[in-house]
């Protein structure tokens, strides 16, 4: 098994969707090359942002295709690739490695809480089923499993294709944590927007996040001045920053990117039922945001 070097500004694309809810590919194909052109180091498309729980697996199959056939290799591509079952879970990784992708990112999903030994047979199964990494995604608010740093860096040991940690629960002792567990050999990746600074300083290999859908340079603006060192910088663009951050995690990733695109004048559809469009004082909101910007 072989690493493509992920890091940086990992964007998430949204999942376009015609007047009629059918997955719209070529307006797909559209985000994620203009993702791309617009710098950033690599596509995770099928997270809680492209709306994968609410897609069929022919949708999820399509978009897993034109993503990879539409980044053809300019950077590297991390489909999500979570479902409630540790079957289906299985079959999505393997599709998205036979499709081409650099790695797979997996969120434990399930109605009963899973103990550590049911996450780590999760993972293993699907380690075992692929030959590609797996960025192991915690995200207590979004899947209800909360995985501490020492069960992360027990699976990093363990399990030969558990390679990156997503960490999203905004808890940045969290992150220094895994660093200290694994002698910094675990990269973690930072899932909490509003910490997309406070991570980069704490040593996160890169930032997973929705907001280059919206607003694509002051993103890598954000990772060029981390990595030159100049804090002064980073901490100006991280201000200009914050404010859209804040307002698209806390309104719903998929609902209020779909909406700043509309009022960007590049529609992709409304989110899937049973979540919605943004309301008008969402709109106006956002408008003015996106405005500032």
């Amino acid at each position: 098994m072989t690493n493509k070097d992920i890091h940086g500004i990992l964007a998430y694309p949204v999942t376009p969707f015609s007047a009629e809810q059918a997955v719209d590919t070529d307006q797909l194909a559209t985000l994620v090359d203009r993702l791309v052109v617009g710098g950033a180091h690599g596509i995770v498309p099928l997270g809680s942002t492209g709306e994968s729980a609410y897609l069929t697996e022919d949708e999820f199959d399509a978009v897993v295709d034109v993503t990879i056939s539409v980044v053809n290799g300019r950077v590297p591509v991390i489909i999500g690739a979570s479902d409630l079952t540790t079957a289906n879970t299985v079959r999505r990784a393997r599709y998205a490695e036979r499709a081409g992708a650099d790695a797979v990112m997996v969120l434990p999903i399930s109605y009963w809480k899973l103990s550590e030994r049911e996450i780590t047979t999760h993972y293993a199964t699907i380690g075992a089923a692929i030959g590609i990494p797996i960025m192991v995604y915690n995200n207590p608010a979004t899947s209800g499993i909360d995985m501490s740093p020492e069960l992360l860096v027990r699976m990093f040991t363990e399990i030969d294709n558990v390679t990156m940690v997503k960490e999203s629960t905004g808890d940045l002792s969290r992150m220094l944590r895994i660093a200290d567990l694994s002698d910094r050999q675990l990269p973690f990746y930072n899932g909490s927007n509003p910490m997309a600074l406070a991570a980069f300083n704490a040593g996160a290999k890169g930032w997973c996040t929705a907001a280059p859908n919206l607003r694509p340079q002051p993103c890598v603006d954000l990772y060029d001045a981390i990595r030159a060192g100049d804090q002064a910088r980073a901490e100006a663009i991280y201000a200009d920053l914050a404010p859209l951050l804040e307002f698209i995690v806390a309104g719903g990733l998929p609902t209020t990117v779909k909406g700043g695109l509309e009022l960007l004048g590049r529609g992709v559809g409304v989110p899937r039922p049973p979540l919605l469009p943004l309301d008008d004082a969402g709109r106006d909101a956002l408008r003015r945001l996106l405005a500032t910007g």
